[in-house]
């Protein structure tokens, strides 16, 4: 039953965000198309419910510098003194309402990962994909920064399994208070942990 409520949620609490933060949006992305000379939003492909891909959308927090062979600069040299303010405040996730009003995600639930993860996912892990992905979720305010894919995905399995109001309303209190403990804001992951696809490259994962 609250899997229903719970879409009903994500529309009115994600359009009633857009309105409110509306200002806010509107003045961040002025001042980042003016600061990166360059549009203010970052967008990338992401597997949703289904494994369906979709475009998530988030404020741009890096720049496109290259190094002098034409590649781009590590994700820590790329990210800027607005952009790591804008991580830390979590103001760069705002966008993202506008996704979960259009129903690519909801509010809370598994984050949305790289495409290019999708085969070395374990088979029990799988069950993220069952749900839609969220903004924040039960990994996010139990350990923002350093666990491992094992620990992250743990949390996906129990929070889909145990999918209730309940939690939902937990992990949204607990991501309000992540917000302002922003020293506790993850800004680079790759610093202390390899991407999912090198940490399992020895093993291709099937449903």
């Amino acid at each position: 039953m609250y899997i229903y409520l719970k879409r009903l949620f994500d529309i009115v609490l994600s359009l009633f965000g857009l309105l409110v933060l509306s200002p806010i949006l509107l003045v961040v992305a002025l001042v980042l198309a003016l600061d990166f000379k360059d549009t203010p939003f970052f967008t990338q492909s992401r597997p949703g419910k289904k494994e369906k891909i979709f475009k998530v959308f988030k404020f741009k927090t890096m720049n496109n510098k290259k190094d002098e062979n034409g590649a781009l600069l590590s994700d820590t040299e790329r990210l800027t003194s607005l952009g790591i303010f804008i991580r830390k405040t979590s103001i760069d996730e705002l966008p993202q309402l506008f996704n979960v009003l259009i129903g690519d995600m909801s509010l809370i639930g598994p984050r949305p990962l790289l495409v290019k993860y999708l085969p070395y996912y374990k088979p029990e892990e799988r069950i993220r994909f069952s749900v839609r992905p969220g903004i924040t979720g039960l990994a996010q305010v139990t350990g923002r920064n350093y666990m491992s894919w094992d620990e992250k995905f743990k949390k996906d399995i129990y929070y889909v399994k145990n999918l209730s109001f309940k939690q939902d309303a937990q992990i949204f209190y607990k991501t309000l208070i992540k917000i302002f403990k922003t020293s506790d804001v993850e800004l680079d992951q790759s610093s202390y942990m390899a991407d999912l696809d090198i940490e399992r490259k020895d093993y291709t994962f099937t449903s």
